[in-house]
């Protein structure tokens, strides 16, 4: 096996940007989700609410960001606000960006703020963690990794089906393998995944939402592959796609991992 692609996003619902390689922090992947679009009462604003984020591209820069095109520096000195991620996640603190809040409200067409993650250690990993694992803006888990042959069978549910094939960017994976036979990915739960030099915790299979259903390059939305998951994939915990990761770097440290490097499962 080995690393096919790697993906981050630097604005939580934003357009991924992709990567020859990441570093990995003890919260993800660098610039992963550490920016957050929130509503006036402060919950986070996601594809799942506004798939027009399809159309953010944000590309990080030493101290800020740029917003297809619009540039915001970090808010060191912003001011603090209490927000969720989601209206039933913990509270966390974060630093708003005033700077951003037309830009951002014009372009989702409704009030909207900008946060920033300035401090890495306040939002812990709820389920599936150690009590020192953080995660970023990110739904649950510092990354996410996907299996390309999983994928495949994914469409040929579809063709069977008479729809068209989706590409991985559904899914918005961070690291996505190839080289593994489908669903491989189901025997690694609760294991150890080697990634180049890296060691990650393989948290708990990834529970799919609409988001699936959302064109990542027009933001058009239909009905797959959320559908064929719902035949094919259903369990207990949901309608399962990917797996969620932990690094098992100490807090502070990184590692990096690149495209073509091997992977390997452990024990």
């Amino acid at each position: 096996m080995r690393i096919s692609s790697l993906h981050t996003y630097p604005v939580k619902g934003c357009h991924r940007l992709d990567h020859d390689a990441a570093r990995v922090e003890p919260w993800g992947l660098a610039g992963d989700r550490r920016w957050m679009i929130v509503d006036p009462d402060g919950v986070g604003i996601t594809q799942r609410q506004a798939p027009v984020l399809t159309g953010l591209h944000a590309v990080p820069r030493p101290g800020g960001l740029l917003l297809n095109g619009f540039d915001v520096a970090e808010p060191e000195d912003g001011p603090k606000e209490t927000l969720r991620v989601f209206s039933s996640k913990p509270a966390l603190t974060a630093r708003i960006a005033t700077a951003a809040t037309e830009f951002v409200s014009g372009f989702l067409g409704r009030p909207a703020r900008l946060a920033w993650l300035a401090d890495t250690s306040v939002r812990p990993i709820a389920t599936h963690a150690l009590p020192g694992d953080r995660v970023s803006f990110a739904d649950g888990f510092p990354l996410a990794l996907a299996n390309a042959a999983s994928l495949d069978a994914v469409n040929d549910w579809l063709l069977e089906a008479g729809d068209e094939p989706v590409p991985m960017t559904r899914f918005r994976p961070n690291v996505v393998i190839a080289g593994a036979r489908p669903w491989a990915e189901d025997d690694w739960l609760g294991g150890r995944l080697r990634l180049g030099d890296v060691t990650f915790r393989v948290a708990k299979a990834c529970s799919r939402c609409v988001v699936t259903t959302v064109d990542q390059e027009t933001g058009e939305v239909g009905r797959q592959p959320l559908r064929a998951l719902g035949r094919h994939r259903r369990y207990a915990d949901g309608l399962l796609f990917a797996i969620a990761l932990i690094p098992e770097t100490a807090a502070g440290e990184t590692g990096v991992i690149r495209v073509g490097e091997s992977s390997l499962a452990l024990s």
